[in-house]
This record gives structure tokens, C-alpha cells and sequence, in this order.
């Protein structure tokens, strides 16, 4: 929908609900690396690419669950700065994680198409 029009004298009131956005909560995901703690994140899509982020912040040491659309991520165990290589080169977006990774440990080693960068 790109537009409303409302014709009439009456104020507007009520509630809605946003349904939660992928392209949103990607960046989110990868960000919660930055937090040596638990972050939770309501209203996450249950979607492919979703998922994928999940198994990478698991492979890195994070301790994840999502149950009934709340992600819930402890940041405190990661014991791994390489991004599994099968995961990187099988979803475009996981290069999100490059920068919340160098930024906490200094160093990260992620796929990209094709390739390793060790950084």
C-alpha cells in the first residue's frame, strides 16, 4: 500500500500491529555480537535467512533460541571469530557479521563467495 486517503471529521485512533521486516532484523542479529550478554529481539519472522543467521551466531558459540516470534541470543559464550564457510556462501547477507566481529574481538575470518578473508 502506498498511500492512505482519509476523507470525513473524525480523528484517527486504534492499534496496529507491523508484522516484523527480514531485511530489519538481519542487522539486528549480527549486532547482538556486540553485546557481551543476552539480547532479545520480539516480533522476528521465522524465515530461511533468519534461520541461517541463527545456526551462525550457534556456530560461533552463541547460545540462541527462538520461540513464538522472540529471539533470544547470550553473546557472552562466542568462542569462534570464523564465520562457518557453508553458511557464509549460502546466504549473501551473512558479510553483516564482519564488523560486529572485528569490532568486539579484533579479528574475524569469514567466506566470501568463493573464498576465505582473514582479516
Amino acid at each position: 500500500m502506498s498511500k492512505l486517503v482519509i476523507t470525513g471529521g473524525r480523528k484517527i485512533k486504534g492499534t496496529l500491529s507491523v508484522d516484523g521486516s527480514k531485511n530489519a532484523v538481519l542487522p539486528i542479529l549480527a549486532a547482538t555480537v556486540l553485546n557481551d550478554g543476552i539480547s532479545v529481539i520480539k516480533n522476528c519472522p521465522r524465515l530461511r535467512d533468519v534461520e541461517r543467521m541463527l545456526e551462525i551466531l550457534r556456530k560461533i558459540g552463541c547460545k540462541v533460541t527462538f520461540e513464538e516470534g522472540v529471539v533470544t541470543v547470550d553473546s557472552s559464550t562466542i568462542n569462534s571469530t570464523e564465520v562457518p564457510e557453508d553458511l557464509a556462501i549460502e546466504m549473501r547477507s551473512s558479510i553483516i557479521f564482519l564488523g560486529p566481529i572485528l569490532s568486539r574481538f579484533k579479528k574475524v575470518t569469514i567466506a566470501y563467495p568463493g573464498e576465505w578473508v582473514g582479516l
